[in-house]
């Protein structure tokens, strides 16, 4: 997936994208150790995915919370 399109997508679409992807990863590589896959480049597009969405995540957990604290700073400084 885009990058562009993960970023449209809410937390637990994300979190739900991101779990679809793991097991997928896993799946892929029982699937290369027992020889029966033979297009193994999916493996890194799939792991790529999720370092996407891990990125997507980590931004906006990191947003939320630069701006929980500007408002803390901003309630400091009224008082």
């Amino acid at each position: 997936m885009k990058t562009i399109e993960l970023k449209k997508l809410d937390i637990n679409k994300l979190q739900e994208k991101l779990a679809e992807f793991r097991n997928k990863s896993r799946e892929l590589n029982f699937s290369i150790a027992n020889n029966q896959l033979k297009k193994v480049r999916e493996l890194r597009v799939i792991k790529k995915d999720i370092a996407r969405i891990l990125t997507i995540l980590n931004g906006q957990r990191i947003e939320k919370n630069s701006a929980s604290s500007k408002e803390e700073l901003k309630d400091n400084q009224a008082k």
